[in-house]
């Protein structure tokens, strides 16, 4: 397993913005020589062919979106013989106090609870309420959220030029 040298980036997303986020960590790692690809959870069968795998998933009613998990709880052994990293796109509990690292290691529990990551990172991520189904819509406004993209583009690429380095 270990002696390929592809980097599998892949995601799960509900109206892009994390699947634009696992791109830009793609296109860091190729920046630094890496051989990558980049595709989302649904369309991975088999991970043997990665020498390390970053899995994302945007955050929905407080929990990383079911086809993330279900992909790590299938990988699990494959995952657990090579660096694994993990990303979390989110708008809520975005500042750095206790609490928000509270929750926001909550988003992540229960994957970590199936497959610990080498490393991990969280995302502020981007709302554009027009995709959004009306249960979404709703659910947006009832959190306070609003529409806008603030992903630190620096932030996520400099993320990707940290993992999986030596």
């Amino acid at each position: 397993m270990g002696e390929s040298k592809k980097i599998l980036v892949t995601y799960a997303s509900r109206y892009g913005s994390t699947a634009e986020v696992a791109q830009a960590i793609a296109a860091q790692l190729c920046a630094r020589g890496e051989d990558v690809d980049v595709r989302s959870v649904t369309d991975v069968t088999d991970v043997s062919p990665y020498r390390a795998v970053v899995v994302g998933s945007a955050v929905r009613m407080g929990q990383w979106l079911a086809p993330a998990v279900k992909f790590v709880k299938a990988h699990r052994d494959a995952l657990s013989q090579v660096p694994v990293a993990y990303f979390t796109v989110h708008m809520l509990a975005v500042d750095d106090s206790e609490a928000s690292r509270q929750k926001r290691a909550a988003y992540l529990a229960p994957v970590r609870a199936i497959l610990a990551p080498r490393h991990e990172a969280f995302f502020t991520g981007k709302i554009d309420s027009r995709q959004f189904t009306l249960l979404d819509r709703l659910m947006t406004k009832a959190t306070g959220s609003v529409d806008g993209d603030q992903r630190n583009w620096q932030a996520i690429r400099s993320w990707a030029d940290q993992i999986f380095v030596n």
